[in-house]
Parts: structure tokens; C-alpha cells; sequence
């Protein structure tokens, strides 16, 4: 949303963001319109108080989290389509950035032009999730939570425009929703070049993986990375692993660094910016995209936006993405990102290759500039269906 809505101010456009908690930073010349919630994930169950059970959506939003559900996306809708009864007509086009919920079918009823972003279909976490769940009470705790997907199932048939981020979301929506392929529109994420971008004067340390993902979500894939890192160290015993993540306590990810006898040698860091990231963007030889999925692979992006030679799965949206500017390997497969890893650190020629043609790939086809033309296109279109 920061990123698209800049995009679109300095294209020309005017934008109000509207959101709820957390509020998102953005640009100076976007409007932010903030809709509170109860924000129990911050605040907690025990915030309730006598006076918000005179709003149903504060109702639903605390019954939901009480019995391990997520019921952002419908509270969400719900307060949207309220503010919008008395402000929509502001407006020449609404929109939603994957909430599919029920109130952004009230809005449609209103006759204003709705938009609909799907990144990619939440489906696809709920089966990896499932996958590696360790027992049947942890699948009901996924299943529970998950359970806004049927909301989104029954929204999205009844949405006039929908949009989405990569040919392979495209198809994945299509076959996880019952729609066609060609009743959804494509318009690439893009990655804020001004800011990921080569740092020159920083050295690169020949020996140094980076990686950005999720470190518990099993949908990132950091376990395959971790086990392909053990198989290197006995190649490259002074190999670094730095990865931007923040593992839970005793949780998975902890548990196998433990295990593989890497707790001495992974180095994790959270909290950072988005400078200090490209920073450790500018001094790692490789960058790793172990994902199983990807709608789109905004790591992958940035990765090579700043010039770092990028080996990649097969996972999701990611061949789009890095093309043949990065090295592909098949999804879940230690033993290919072994050798990928392993000829690249062999091969300073070869890396210095892939980071020039990974930036050239970035600039061209998925900066924010060529993201925000391919969306304004889009929003003339569906104007002009609906004028028609």
C-alpha cells in the first residue's frame, strides 16, 4: 500500500488509504483514514470494555479471537463499507487489497467502482500449513484460524474486477476459487529501486548467504535452507548464514538450528530497517529464496534490485520474478540448493554476472513506476465498463 499509493500520487493521482490497525507508513502526499479496531492481537482479549459491545463489528472481532479465529478481514469490510456509505461518492474507485470480505460486496452494491487485489490464494498457506503440522490438534488450531477462507470463497465469485499480482497467482486463484483464468487481471508487484539498490563503496564478504523469510511459517521453506547450510559448512567450514527472521522461542525453526548444531553459526536479525537491509543486502555474496510459495517474491526482488546475485526455488510466482537472472532450483530440494549455493561461491565471474542482469531484470520490468502504469491501466479499464 505505501509503495503503490506513492506510485500512483506521483503519477498524477490523489489517494486516501483506508485502514485499520496496524496503520501503515506511508508516503506525506497519500491521506491515511484510520478505522480503529479492538486490535486484540496488540491489546489482548482482557481489552474489552462495557462500551464497545454497542458495535457488532467489535463484537465479531473479539468472539472470533476468543475461539482462535481471524476475523480482521470481515471487522475490516464491515467498517469500510460504513465509511464509504457517507464518504464513497469522494471517490472515482475503491481498492481492496485482499480483504474479500463481505462488506466490500456492500460497496460494490453502492455502484462504485471496486478494484480487488488477490496476492496470491490463502489456500495455498492453509495445505502447507496443514502439511507440517505435528498432530490433529495442531491442524484444527490452522483449520479455525483459516476459517475467514469461506467468507473469501463465497466474496470473490461475486467481485466484477479482480486483480492480481503474477500469471502463477493468477492460475492458482482460478483453480482454488472456481474461476477462470481470464476473468483475472494481472498487474506485477513492483520493488522501490531508490531504495534497494547496489551499495558500491560496501564490500562484499565472498563467504556471507543471506536470506529474508519468515522463519516459522512453513511456507517460506527456511527449514530446506537451513539443512542445505549444515551440507555446506562441511565445504565452506567459515560460511555465514545471516538471515533476516525472527524464529519463535522453542519453536520449529529454533528446535532444527539446535539440532543441526548451527546455533553457533546462523546469525538472526529482526527489527531493522530498511537501510540496515540493504546494508546486509551490499555485503552478502548470495541471496537465498528458500519459498515453497510465492505469489509474487518481493525478497527475490529486492534481492536483486540491490545487485545480489539471487538463487531461488521454483516455488509459486518466483521464476516470474527472477527469470533467467537468477539460478532456479526445484522447490524442497536440499540437495539442488547445495549445488547451486556451491558453483556460485566457486564463481566470482559468474555472481557478478547474475547481480548486473538481476538489477537490469528489476528496473525494468518491476519497479514501482512500471507497477503503478500497468495499475492506472487497469483502473481506465474497469472505469470505462462501468461508464458503458
Amino acid at each position: 500500500m505505501r509503495y503503490l499509493s506513492k506510485a500512483l500520487v506521483e503519477a498524477g493521482h490523489t489517494v486516501d488509504v483506508i485502514s485499520g490497525p496496524p496503520y501503515p507508513h506511508l508516503d506525506p502526499r497519500v491521506r491515511l483514514i484510520e478505522l480503529p479496531s479492538l486490535d486484540l492481537f496488540e491489546n489482548g482479549l482482557t481489552s474489552l470494555r462495557p462500551h464497545h459491545l454497542t458495535s457488532m463489528s467489535n463484537i465479531i472481532e473479539w468472539v472470533s479471537q476468543l475461539t482462535g479465529g481471524f476475523a480482521e478481514p470481515q471487522t475490516f469490510g464491515r467498517r469500510a463499507a460504513k465509511y464509504l456509505r457517507q464518504h464513497g461518492h469522494h471517490y472515482d474507485l475503491i481498492h481492496d487489497n485482499q480483504s474479500l470480505s463481505y462488506g466490500m460486496l456492500d460497496i460494490q452494491k453502492m455502484g462504485l467502482p471496486l478494484v480487488t487485489t488477490v496476492h496470491h490464494p490463502i489456500t495455498s498457506d492453509l495445505r502447507i500449513a496443514l502439511g507440517a503440522a505435528r498432530n490433529w490438534r495442531e491442524q484444527l488450531l490452522i483449520r479455525r484460524w483459516h476459517s475467514f477462507l469461506m467468507m473469501q470463497k463465497k466474496v470473490i465469485k461475486q467481485l466484477h474486477n479482480i486483480v492480481t499480482v503474477s500469471d502463477c497467482s493468477r492460475q492458482d486463484i482460478a483453480r482454488d476459487f472456481g474461476l477462470q483464468p481470464a476473468g483475472i487481471s494481472v498487474a506485477h508487484n513492483g520493488i522501490d529501486i531508490d531504495t534497494f539498490k547496489p551499495l558500491p563503496e560496501v564490500e562484499r564478504n565472498p563467504l556471507r548467504l543471506m536470506a529474508t523469510c519468515s522463519a516459522d511459517a512453513p511456507l517460506k521453506g527456511l527449514r530446506y535452507l537451513l539443512h542445505a547450510y549444515a551440507v555446506l559448512l562441511e565445504r565452506y567450514p567459515d560460511l555465514e548464514l545471516l538471515l533476516v527472521s525472527k524464529p519463535n522461542p522453542g519453536g520449529q525453526t529454533e528446535r532444527l538450528v539446535h539440532r543441526l548444531g548451527l546455533a553457533d553459526k546462523v546469525q538472526f536479525v529482526k527489527g531493522i530497517s530498511t537501510e540496515q537491509m540493504v546494508q546486509y543486502y551490499a555485503e552478502a555474496a548470495i541471496a537465498i529464496v528458500p519459498s515453497v510459495y510465492e505469489g509474487f517474491g518481493l525478497p527475490a526482488g529486492e534481492a536483486m534490485a540491490c545487485g545480489v546475485p539471487v538463487v531461488s526455488t521454483d516455488g509459486g510466482a518466483l521464476p516470474e520474478v527472477v527469470g533467467d537472472a537468477g539460478v532456479i532450483v526445484p522447490v524442497k530440494n536440499v540437495d539442488a540448493l547445495v549445488e547451486a549455493i556451491d558453483a556460485l561461491l566457486q564463481d566470482p565471474t559468474a555472481r557478478a554476472e547474475l547481480g548486473a542482469r538481476g538489477k537490469q531484470r528489476i528496473e525494468e520490468n518491476f519497479c514501482w513506476q512500471v507497477c503503478a502504469r500497468q495499475m492506472t491501466a487497469y483502473y481506465n479499464e474497469v472505469l470505462a465498463r462501468e461508464d458503458g
